[in-house]
């Protein structure tokens, strides 16, 4: 089956690769648009876990209010580079975390953080392990690798704040 520039397009905007590993991609998979998507979903994660132990020293702070002011939360969520860190999709990740935590009050960033005496489930109180709130399919963590697989760099929360008037 001939690839053209169109699928290759499509697929690209729905995943955010590359447009030679979108054509590879497609290609590997004979024109079938889910089997590429597996394919660079496949090849994203082994990408993923070598950029691991990058150091992450650059990124932003992010602020939400919710509430009409009751609730007020700070995020610090790291990347490699100042590049990223001032990148459309990276901050889009870091408003969407501090939402998160707004509205469902984590108690840790990730669940190796519980103390092992707790009975928390690790879904209630650490932040990674939450379902995102606008799509229940989907963890904070799998938002974190999908930004991963589209900047190219290692991303980490490094610290959150989470205020709420009278609690």
């Amino acid at each position: 089956m001939e690839i053209t520039a169109t699928m290759v397009k499509e697929l690209r905007e729905k995943t955010g690769a590359g447009v030679m590993e979108c054509k590879r991609a497609l290609t590997d998979s004979e024109g079938n648009m889910r089997k590429a998507e597996e394919k660079l979903a496949e090849w994203a994660g082994g990408r993923i876990e070598k950029k691991a132990g990058r150091a992450t020293n650059q990124g932003v702070v992010e602020t939400y209010v919710h509430g009409g002011g009751r609730i007020g939360v700070m995020l610090e969520l790291n990347c490699e580079t100042d590049f990223v860190g001032r990148n459309e999709a990276f901050r889009q990740l870091a408003h969407e975390i501090a939402m998160q935590i707004a509205a469902m009050n984590p108690l840790y960033i990730s669940a190796d953080e519980i103390p092992a005496e707790s009975v928390d489930h690790p879904e209630a109180v650490a932040l990674l392990s939450q379902p995102y709130i606008r799509d229940g399919s989907k963890t904070i963590n799998d938002m974190i690798r999908e930004t991963i697989a589209k900047t190219g760099e290692n991303i980490n929360v490094r610290r959150f704040a989470r205020y709420e008037l009278g609690a």
